[in-house]
């Protein structure tokens, strides 16, 4: 029995042997425009409330990092998407850690209050605040606050369509089931992942690194074989090797049996 990649159960072999679906919606974690998944560092003194901040993120399928102290928080925000920053901060404060990172860039902030006071949010704001919250606001509020932000900031890339078809290819992100025409084809669970990234990109070559952080979620970007052998195989499964082709030197694109460029080719 294969799992899948989120974590969900098993997914079960009907009597002919196929693999059947899984019976709910697989998620897609939130992921930024660069098509990472979405990281937000949250800074925060008490580390009780740390872990909690952070597994509110977790469960949304967020990337976290944390930070104690300003001086950490300034170290580590250049690798994050949003910042999640308690204005209570002991060595710097976080009104002037925001003002830091505000006039460094871009970087989205929420600032995180102890008491609900229209003064201290007044000053995230007037200090380059996207917004701010009270520490003890519903995890649902905080979601949905984060979520507003990387709207409204352009950082939020929209969630891939579930179910993606060119021509007779279909690929279905729900029942992570692959069809060529009315032929089911039997795939792993790396080798839909790698299809699907393909697919939602339909337009555009993904590169190696991409491929290597979306699937495998490892950052090696110098990663050959484990990728062409991925490629074969898929190649091999839906019937033509023109499904997928190769720009040399960068990476793949999904194609369509029987096309065929000057600038791609089949082989890898």
């Amino acid at each position: 029995m294969l799992s899948d990649p989120a974590g969900n159960r098993p997914a079960a072999r009907t009597g002919s042997g196929r693999l059947a679906g899984p019976r709910r919606l697989i998620p897609q974690p939130p992921r930024s425009q660069r098509g990472n998944i979405m990281q937000v560092l949250v800074v925060e003194p008490c580390a009780a409330t740390a872990e909690r901040l952070a597994g509110v993120a977790r469960r949304q399928g967020y990337g976290v990092q944390t930070a104690s102290r300003g001086q950490e928080a300034l170290e580590k925000y250049p690798r994050a998407d949003l910042v999640l920053l308690n204005l209570a901060l002991t060595d710097i404060d976080g009104l002037e850690v925001c003002r830091t990172i505000r006039a460094a860039g871009h970087t989205p902030i929420i600032c995180v209050s102890n008491q609900d006071s229209a003064l201290d949010r007044v000053l995230a704001l007037k200090s380059g605040a996207d917004d701010c919250v009270v520490d003890s606001c519903a995890e649902r509020e905080i979601i949905a606050r984060i979520e507003a932000v990387m709207r409204r900031t352009g950082r939020l890339h929209e969630q891939p369509p579930q179910v993606v078809s060119s021509g007779p290819l279909r690929i279905d992100g729900r029942t992570r089931e692959v069809r060529v025409g009315e032929r089911l084809v039997v795939v792993t669970s790396k080798e839909f992942e790698l299809l699907y990234a393909l697919a939602v990109n339909a337009e555009t070559v993904v590169s190696r690194k991409e491929l290597m952080a979306t699937v495998w979620r490892d950052n090696w970007a110098q990663s050959t074989r484990t990728i062409d052998t991925h490629v074969s195989s898929l190649r091999a499964k839906l019937g033509s090797p023109a499904w997928i082709l190769t720009v040399r030197g960068v990476g793949y694109r999904l194609g369509h049996a029987g096309t065929s460029s000057s600038a791609v080719g089949a082989a890898p």
